[in-house]
């Protein structure tokens, strides 16, 4: 049994859904924890009651430090703060041997099991964002991703996990100061810093608009999507891909991701595409229990036509997607 946690409110339920429903459909034993970052995500989840989903409320998961900070973060860097609180939350309010902390716009086409086959006996595991070059970030966003990070509840898992929520207590905003940046570039220096941290090797798992032009992909012998990095030519089962940047807008519009990552038809015909329907299928059976919000976190056409002038987008990613979603 794999034990996962992750946090959303109600703009992002049906992505955190379809995460879970993600999960569910690989066959691993798992099950999540879901802190709900607002009253109707509580509910709706609660409503659900999913087998292998368990909803953590707000109330229920704050506690004096975080509420201490609350008021001195914006609501992206309360939930960046929140991060590492949540793994500790969970392995200690539930008595979990470990638990791996998901990006709730995460979507999974393998067991993530084959991942953590290759850390062996290691506590923690955390994942590079493998830019790209053109988009290497590492220097001011960090080596690492904050999207997919086990932890064991052990005494080097525990101790990784104590400093880490440490510092994110202390200082965790959406800017760049003396060499950190939100949560995540505290985490460039733990393979020194610590003992125990495995860093994932496995190219299938952490694909992102940031890396993926690294690779080819297709569909294998029964159904398996697989990728190829285009250098080594090494092949690899896709485990899961993280779907940042993906806004929705009215009248069927998208920007799939920020203007600055290409994606290829490859991509969009084996992830964007499957993925939007997918969003869309999730929000109408949220719709049958409560239809009184969107739960796609969908914008108004106004803000997508800002966004054009902008320039965050690309016609082509749209107009590529909407083909396959009237």
């Amino acid at each position: 049994m794999f034990y996962f946690c992750t946090l959303f409110d109600s703009n992002y339920l049906s992505r955190g859904l379809a995460t879970y429903q993600s999960l569910m459909k690989t066959g691993e034993k798992f099950h999540l924890y879901v802190v709900a970052f607002d009253d109707d995500a509580f509910n709706v989840l609660q409503q659900l009651n999913y087998t292998n989903l368990t909803p953590i409320s707000l109330a229920d998961f704050e506690d004096e430090a975080l509420l201490a900070v609350k008021p001195s973060r914006t609501r992206a860097e309360y939930c960046w703060t929140s991060t590492s609180s949540i793994i500790l939350y969970c392995i200690e309010k539930f008595s979990l041997s470990h638990c791996t902390y998901i990006d709730a716009d995460m979507f999974f086409f393998q067991k993530p099991s084959i991942l953590f086959a290759e850390m062996k006996e290691k506590s923690v595991l955390i994942t590079e964002h493998r830019y790209t070059k053109r988009y290497d970030q590492a220097q001011k966003s960090g080596t690492y991703c904050v999207q997919f990070m086990y932890f064991r509840n052990d005494a080097q898992g525990m101790k990784v996990l104590h400093w880490w929520r440490e510092r994110c207590l202390e200082w965790c905003f959406n800017r760049h100061e003396d060499g950190k940046f939100g949560d995540q570039k505290y985490l460039d220096d733990w393979t020194t810093r610590f003992e125990g941290v495995h860093v994932l090797q496995h190219e299938g798992g952490g694909l992102a608009p940031w890396n993926v032009l690294q690779y080819d992909f297709f569909l294998a012998e029964g159904g398996i999507l697989k990728g190829q990095n285009k250098k080594t030519k090494a092949v690899f089962d896709v485990v899961f891909y993280h779907f940042h940047g993906v806004r929705l807008f009215e009248k069927s519009t998208y920007i799939l991701a920020p203007k600055k990552y290409l994606l290829s038809k490859n991509v969009l015909a084996y992830f964007y595409e499957p993925y939007l329907k997918i969003l869309n299928i999730t929000k109408s059976q949220v719709n049958s229990i409560n239809a009184k919000r969107d739960w796609n976190g969908t914008q108004s056409y106004e803000a997508y036509q800002e966004a054009k002038n902008k320039g965050w987008l690309d016609f082509f990613y749209s107009n590529f997607i909407r083909r396959f979603t009237k």
